[in-house]
């Protein structure tokens, strides 16, 4: 009976550890693991081993950004030889359903576009009804190009945390080439104050700058009444002035206002611009927002290389621009004490875009860079150097002060086998202080915007930048025109 006893104990033991191990091979194999397809991209850092234990299913992560990463990445026409199918997931979220009577209930939802799933071999077995892609799958997958702008260039409001709402500011931005690179304008459609209730307006702001010349202000305040903006699409009114999505993704700004330095007389000078901005397809940057507490600070570039057509008239002298060069961008947030680093250049058959964000608080640490390139098929790789280096090298008038300016900027870094170095030379710098009048004036304290700032003339600069290095094992190299920001 002892040894009966013992060998059955070994036996069940046995087949338990059997029947785990059988069930750990099942879930492994379990296309609920992995999707269906032959990889599953999970976010960095994840614990393969509690993957392994508990599936996807029982994890509760996400990845950012995961559509712009399905359209530029996976879907993409750079990848096509190399996949043939890719499928976004999201499996056993958790979520609370409310009913109207005020119960609550935990579910578990997931989330899959039915085309996408077909095409990597998980799709369920349908036993009644039918299993096909919506609109709104449509949307997430292939958008058309209005659909894109509008869905990363919308208008935002400032969230509850946000305190400081006066500070609060939205804008469109836009630049462009003429006359061979050799005059150049900035135009700024600027929603600012707290829009949630009713002490806030427009500012329609153009720049005209001749290289190592003459510079023109010229602008418009305007109204609450006569501006609209959206939280849902990205066009956007300012009196006669306005930026509209055509159907085809282009953009068409229209604006008009009078030099500022003449005080609005109708001798003071006047431009008008109408131009039509055509991004090139995948040149775009999704958007972050970052911020803690009350700060918060938003970008996205949906056009981060563009050519512009239209009419450029000043003082009633007209000139006809094809396919210049051009850029936009759009920002929110509060601004209040702000200082940042910013580029955009072509470089090549490259472009790139980089930026750091200092907030009111952060003196005491100097934030990373981040550098974003593309190319001719979208997003190319992301680097983060440390710092950027300045030679200040010229000097420039800012109103009754000389004021040392860049000359120089580079910066570098190394991800892996990959490196990236840019070289920019600075051709020409003009000034903003962006102290208020009265304390440049007066030399008063205690300003809430201006004299808070260890910086506050903002340097806009316009250079030619170089890259080098490697990517992906092969010469980075390439070489172009763009415009530069800092603060002194």
């Amino acid at each position: 009976m002892l040894l009966f006893f013992g060998f059955g104990v070994g036996v069940a033991v046995m087949i338990v550890l059997l029947s785990i191990g059988e069930a750990m091979l099942f879930q492994a194999r379990n296309e609920k693991l992995v999707g269906g397809g032959s990889v599953t991209v999970l976010p960095e850092g994840l614990d393969v081993e509690v993957m392994k234990t508990g599936g996807i299913g029982g994890l509760f992560f996400s990845i950012d950004h995961a559509s712009f990463l399905y359209r530029q990445l996976f879907a993409s026409p750079r990848y096509a030889k190399e996949i043939s199918a890719v499928a976004p997931q999201i499996e056993g979220r958790l979520l609370y359903v409310r009913t109207r009577d005020g119960k609550e209930y935990a579910v578990h939802a997931s989330g899959e576009i039915p085309s996408a799933t077909k095409a990597v071999g998980a799709a369920p077995e349908i036993v009644d009804g039918k299993w096909d892609n919506d609109d709104g799958d449509r949307k997430w997958v292939a958008p058309t190009m209005a659909e894109l702008r509008h869905e990363i260039d919308h208008f935002h409001l400032p969230s509850d945390s946000v305190a400081n709402r006066d500070t609060w500011a939205e804008w469109h931005y836009f630049n462009v080439f003429s006359q061979g690179g050799k005059r150049w304008a900035f135009v700024s459609f600027i929603v600012g104050g707290d829009v949630t209730g009713t002490k806030w307006g427009g500012k329609l702001g153009i720049t005209l700058r001749e290289q190592s010349g003459a510079t023109r202000r010229f602008g418009a305040t305007l109204d609450r009444s006569r501006v609209r903006f959206s939280t849902t699409d990205a066009n956007l009114v300012f009196g006669d002035s306005r930026v509209t999505v055509l159907p085809d993704g282009d953009y068409e700004v229209r604006a008009a206002a009078r030099e500022e330095n003449g005080g609005g007389s109708s001798s003071a000078g006047r431009i008008e611009i109408n131009f039509r901005v055509h991004p090139a397809p995948y040149a775009y940057f999704p958007g972050v927002a970052m911020g803690s507490g009350g700060f918060v600070s938003g970008y996205t570039v949906p056009a981060l290389r563009a050519s512009a057509s239209g009419t450029l008239c000043v003082d009633g002298t007209c000139e006809q621009l094809t396919d210049a060069q051009s850029y936009h961008d759009h920002n929110w947030g509060v601004w209040r004490g702000v200082t940042w680093d910013w580029g955009a250049s072509r470089a090549g058959q490259y472009t790139f875009l980089y930026g750091r964000v200092y907030p009111p608080d952060s003196t005491a640490s100097v934030p990373p860079v981040l550098v974003y390139l593309i190319d001719s098929l979208g997003f190319r790789a992301v680097f983060r150097p440390e710092m950027i280096s300045y030679e200040d090298g010229n000097t420039i008038r800012a109103g009754q002060m000389a004021l040392r300016v860049p000359s120089r900027a580079t910066f570098s870094d190394v991800r892996g086998d990959d490196t990236l170095r840019v070289d920019i030379q600075i051709e020409d710098a003009i000034a903003t202080d962006t102290r208020p009048q009265r304390v440049v004036r007066e030399g008063e304290r205690g300003d809430p915007l201006g004299s808070e700032k260890a910086h506050p003339f903002f340097i806009q600069m316009k250079g030619v930048a170089r890259i080098s290095g490697r990517l992906d094992g092969a010469p980075l190299s390439g070489t172009g025109t763009g415009f530069f920001e800092t603060y002194r």
